[in-house]
């Protein structure tokens, strides 16, 4: 379908995206978004956005392979405004392939925390996901928990249930550890956590906890998200639980979804007002509630559910890492035999 743009008379005010000349107003009329998000994630914001600001958004959702690979083939033809996706480590890549603009925003710097955020300001975090550890409440005592990196110890063989390493939320875990420890530390913890898997990796994280409580493993690493999933299907009861690891340490590994604004945007303005306002406090609770996850500014408040989790610390080491050090991670993963 073709994307028609409609542009209004002038704005009242300039706002600059470095690399693009905004010296004329331009309008806010319709903004592209190309999302790696789900639909039914998306859509309620961007009707709420709209019905506020009388600016249409028209989006267009992909996995964020081939959004980021359109992106890049698209170029200064491309019709997307802004790229919106999940992981640290994807909005990496997307910077570093030249498809996002670096932002001049006082209001992003202050909503958003520098470690949830490209230290060149090309992206922003817009919800925060925490990877943490779940266990069976049958079979494991929480005392007997601590770190990711204690899953490798012995004590843990045939206990441990792992989803695949092909995913890229296990990759930012895996580049965030080799930050934090080094090469020859994080290869160590990953074959320790292979030679303690009760079966073979799962594709998804449902599975894995669905192999928890059938007793096929006692404990996994997982998406918090995830879990209030299960609880809003199976019931509040079952027999799981989240633990906060390296809560003496660096603390919990988060990770985000977030956007971009592109570097050839038709309407850098109209985009650049829709990232900020889903970064401002009625979008923070509505990201929450729509998928169980952490507001990224830290004064709006959880969703109760999420809220009910508990509180942890969270590791502060800016999420760009996972992104830098996603392909030596890669290479680690597939030495130690993490398939």
């Amino acid at each position: 379908m073709q994307l028609i743009r409609a542009f209004a008379v002038a704005l009242t005010a300039v706002t600059a995206v470095s690399g693009l000349s905004l010296s004329t107003a331009q309008a806010a009329g319709e903004v592209v978004v190309y999302s790696a998000r789900q639909e039914h994630l998306i859509k309620p914001l961007f009707d709420r956005f709209t019905e506020q600001t009388g600016i249409d958004v028209r989006y267009i959702t992909d996995d964020a392979g081939p959004l980021l690979q359109r992106l890049r083939a698209e170029g200064r033809n491309t019709r997307a405004d802004m790229l919106m996706t999940v992981d640290a480590g994807n909005l990496w890549q997307a910077a570093e392939w030249g498809v996002l603009a670096s932002v001049e925003s006082d209001l992003l710097r202050e909503r958003v925390p520098q470690h949830l955020r490209d230290p060149d300001s090309r992206w922003f975090g817009l919800s925060v996901r925490a990877r943490t550890i779940v266990y069976s409440t049958d079979r494991v005592d929480p005392s007997e928990l601590s770190t990711y990196e204690a899953l490798a110890d012995p004590d843990w063989k045939g206990r441990v249930c792992l989803r695949t390493s092909k995913k890229v939320y296990n990759q930012s875990l895996v580049a965030t550890m080799l930050s934090r420890h080094g090469e020859e530390r994080t290869e160590q913890v990953v074959r320790g956590w292979v030679d303690n898997l009760a079966t073979q990796p799962f594709s998804n994280d449902t599975s894995l906890m669905e192999a928890i409580i059938a007793g096929q493993c006692d404990v996994g690493i997982v998406n918090t998200y995830y879990f209030g999933r299960l609880q809003q299907r199976d019931g509040e009861d079952i027999p799981l639980k989240l633990f906060w690891p390296n809560q003496d340490a660096e603390g919990v590994h988060v990770n985000v979804s977030g956007a971009g604004i592109t570097r050839h945007a038709g309407n850098p303005e109209g985009a650049l007002r829709l990232l900020e306002w889903l970064a401002d406090e009625e979008a923070q609770q509505m990201f929450g509630a729509l998928n169980m996850e952490y507001p990224v500014a830290p004064e709006v408040s959880p969703d109760e559910r999420v809220a009910s989790w508990g509180d942890f610390q969270a590791d502060t080491l800016n999420v760009s890492e996972a992104g830098r050090l996603q392909v030596p991670a890669v290479m680690l993963m597939d030495r130690a035999g993490y398939r």
